[in-house]
């Protein structure tokens, strides 16, 4: 069907709930969703492309035909919905790939024993503890019990490598008994393998309390150096169980989900807690999505529609599009109620800090950045009320002596880290004299003009996230008439400073935005502040100077701007030419013996 056709068959439709199913030229489902009217949503996918996203256009561009089925309630549409998603994976749904198997304990067979976490029992006669559906917590306790236990995590062979090298780090820092350098023998080596292995099964309370008995017992029988080594083992569990306190909440379950936005790739993260204790965390790497908040509803369905557990509380770290209807869903599945908090402080709001953290980091790891620089521009993006994380940021700046040589320095940081390769200098030219607002205006006219008239592959023609301008509130209210007649939509702020020359606010059209109490904001736009003032200054001194020496020959009778032009690349310096002999002088095309001789005298004055 033509788009004309479709439009015309959604008009048809009733306004009463129901879910929608778009298919292709092949009859194939390529998205699903539900509506509260029918009518009114269908419809929008058909005509004006103004408000669509570009993945909307695109999924429409391949609509063929759409069925639908009409539901009692939108309560009803979305529980059919997920299941029909669920079903048929469409291309354009937000889907999250389940590949979360089943995790197991290893224990080797073998002179001496090996403690390892793994996805699957194998027919090799070792031992398996398990299965576990969190892959976090069985990482988590084997790395526990290795450390308590001492026990090596190397991939060397014993009895093979028995005393045969220096102790490795972990040898050395004590949470290795290494028995590479020969420090434990094997029944005591064999005997904290056991004790590892009832650490596992029984839990940290019951093997305290075991040992705390083995331990009176052995000082009562004077064996002081046995105890000791229990001692130790208590009190490395209960350090660890002091550590595991930093995350931990005071509720018995929750859930805590975060979405992190950026113009390629968007995270989806969840940290989920049991018994107060973190238990478990997944992340899932996305397409950037288009609408935060109905994504948020999107996959918080999607990933409960995959776990069976429901926590009577679920943490977000924003605004979720129909959470009555997504709480309703939730508590029909759980069979009790479910509770959604938005934290604005406290240890909820830490957590879901937390959560926000590694998604950034998983964002950062994927694009080959760190996590703090996508944090600072998470942060910045929320900070100045953006639409999406500024990854490709642009920033200027005027320098000039009093009015003299006035140049501009554009510097560009892309994913927070200077992209030096397109840097781009400006000498202003449709004036003389101290006019920074002036200036800045030439400046961006010029840059813009570049994007839509360079060809291909010219720097100019990426648009930028953010122009951050270094100056205040004029410079701001001067470039954005600039953008807008060009027919741009860039956010513009400037970059104010205090009387110390050092970062202090942001600048927008109509006041500022402190950010001192925005630590990774503050870095990042000081930074940035930094570089572009160094960038324009080294241009400006750079002209500067060798505007101060053309000067200087053109006050020679017979020498114009190109003659002294010519002198100084010949010549390199006015040293070199006061040192010249009028035969050298002559050497060079474009200098008469006339021009020679009044520089010489020029220079040689008695």
């Amino acid at each position: 069907m033509t788009e004309k056709e479709l439009r015309k068959k959604a008009m048809a439709l009733p306004l009463q709930p129901g879910v929608y199913i778009m298919k292709n030229k092949d009859r194939k489902i390529i998205y699903i969703g539900k509506a509260k009217k029918l009518k009114n949503r269908v419809s929008s996918y058909f005509g004006s492309h103004t408000n669509h996203s570009l993945k909307v256009i695109r999924m429409v561009e391949n609509v063929d035909d759409f069925d639908y089925i009409l539901c009692d309630s939108e309560f009803e549409a979305l529980v059919l919905e997920c299941s029909l998603i669920k079903q048929h994976q469409p291309k354009y749904n937000i889907l999250l790939k389940d590949d979360k198997g089943y995790n197991y304990i290893k224990i080797t067979k073998e002179a001496f024993p090996r403690i390892r976490e793994c996805k699957q029992m194998d027919d090799d006669q070792a031992s398996y503890i398990g299965p576990y559906t969190s892959n976090f917590s069985v990482k988590q306790a084997v790395e526990e019990t290795l450390r308590i236990f001492k026990l090596p995590r190397c991939n060397k062979k014993f009895p093979r490598d028995y005393g045969k090298s220096r102790p490795c780090l972990n040898g050395f820092m004590g949470i290795c008994a290494a028995p590479c350098a020969g420090r434990i023998k094997q029944e005591e080596y064999a005997h904290n393998v056991e004790d590892a292995i009832a650490f596992l099964k029984g839990g940290s309370v019951k093997a305290v309390k075991e040992m705390q008995e083995q331990m009176l017992e052995l000082s009562e029988n004077l064996k002081f150096e046995e105890a000791a080594k229990l001692r130790d083992r208590i009190k490395a569990i209960k350090n660890l169980e002091e550590k595991q306190k930093v995350v931990s909440i005071n509720v018995p379950e929750e859930d805590v989900f975060a979405l992190v936005n950026t113009n390629k790739k968007a995270c989806f993260e969840v940290i989920r807690f049991e018994h107060g204790k973190l238990t478990d965390t997944e992340y899932w790497l996305i397409d950037s999505v288009d609408d935060l908040v109905q994504s948020r509803f999107e996959l918080i369905e999607r990933y409960y529609s995959m776990r069976s557990r429901i926590p009577s509380r679920i943490a977000v770290d924003g605004e979720i599009a129909d959470e009555q209807l997504l709480k309703e869903f939730l508590e029909s599945r759980r069979g009790k109620k479910v509770e959604f908090i938005h934290p604005q402080k406290g240890e909820h709001l830490s957590i879901v800090n937390m959560c926000i953290s590694n998604a950034n980091e998983h964002l950062a790891q994927q694009q080959g950045r760190l996590g703090r620089e996508i944090a600072a521009l998470e942060e910045l993006k929320e900070l100045l009320g953006l639409s999406k994380i500024p990854e490709y940021i642009e920033s200027y700046d005027i320098s000039h002596t009093f009015g003299a040589d006035n140049v501009a320095g554009m510097v560009v940081f892309h994913n927070g880290r200077p992209l030096k390769s397109a840097y781009k200098r400006f000498s202003i030219k449709g004036f003389d004299g101290q006019n920074d607002v002036g200036s800045m205006q030439e400046v961006l006219t010029r840059r813009f003009n570049h994007y839509y008239n360079d060809e291909e592959g010219s720097t100019f023609k990426v648009l930028p996230d953010l122009i951050l301008l270094d100056g205040g509130e004029p410079q701001v209210n001067a470039v954005l008439p600039v953008v807008r007649a060009m027919g741009l939509n860039v956010p513009v702020y400037g970059m104010v400073k205090d009387n110390k020359h050092r970062t202090r606010a942001i600048a927008v059209s109509g006041g500022e935005i402190e950010i001192n109490s925005h630590r990774r904001v503050f870095t990042l736009v000081s930074q940035i502040q930094e570089e572009v003032h160094r960038f324009a200054v080294t241009y400006h001194h750079k002209k500067h100077k060798k505007s101060s020496l053309s000067t200087s020959l053109t006050k020679i009778e017979g020498i114009g701007d190109a003659k002294a032009r010519v002198l100084l690349k010949h010549f390199k310096t006015i040293t070199a030419i006061k040192n010249a002999s009028v035969d050298e002088m002559m050497q060079i095309p474009g200098i008469s013996e006339k021009n020679a001789h009044h520089v010489f005298n020029f220079y040689h004055k008695m």
